[in-house]
């Protein structure tokens, strides 16, 4: 019990932390305001977090909350592909509508200058749980490609997602990054499809 508490007070920091940054900007934001609007206490701040530039690494917490949020949405019936793209698709639509591009631009710079631990990378996020579940499930019912790996396609996957936000950021979010995505997600990754009969 005492770890989902854990859990709880952690992603309630981080939740409250981005709305607030969303809504009235990150240099903006207070760590009081966050404490406030979060219902927990400064000592629970920093005891998860050093300061406010931390929570910039927190942004993966963010897309891995989405993830929690929609494998329970994921129907039966989707073949593995479809639930693939389907999940880049509620990500990216997350991302422009409560997101702003300056956010994940400097999530994503100081993730290229971070001496210490990428949370992008990091295997062991939900994120990389899902789709390692959801590729290995597809392979087995002959919907992709057995040739490659799970770790390949999963690779794959996430590198597509990873350039398209980076794509979106350095071009100043003149595009909506999920419509974009719509269409390129399944040109960069319909490869790994089983070829069908």
């Amino acid at each position: 019990m005492a770890k989902k508490n854990t859990r709880n007070t952690r992603s309630r920091i981080v939740s409250a932390a981005w709305k607030l940054f969303y809504d009235q900007g990150y240099d903006d934001t207070t760590v009081e305001e966050i404490v406030e609007e979060s219902g927990t206490s400064k000592g629970s701040f920093y005891h998860y977090f050093s300061g406010k530039d931390a929570l910039l690494s927190s942004l993966s917490d963010l897309f891995d909350d989405k993830y929690q949020e929609l494998i329970p949405t994921l129907e039966e019936d989707m073949d593995s592909f479809e639930k693939l793209m389907y999940l880049n698709q509620e990500l990216f639509l997350m991302i422009d509508n409560s997101v702003s591009l300056d956010l994940v631009a400097r999530m994503y710079s100081s993730q290229l200058v971070t001496a210490g631990e990428k949370h992008l990378m990091d295997h062991n996020r939900l994120y990389y749980k899902l789709l390692r579940q959801i590729v290995s499930e597809g392979q087995k019912k002959g919907e992709l490609r057995a040739d490659a790996t799970v770790n390949e396609i999963v690779k794959a996957y996430a590198l597509c997602e990873r350039a398209l936000i980076y794509d979106w950021c350095i071009s100043n979010g003149d595009y909506s990054l999920s419509q974009y995505a719509k269409t390129m997600m399944p040109v960069f990754l319909g490869n790994f499809r089983a070829e069908r009969t």
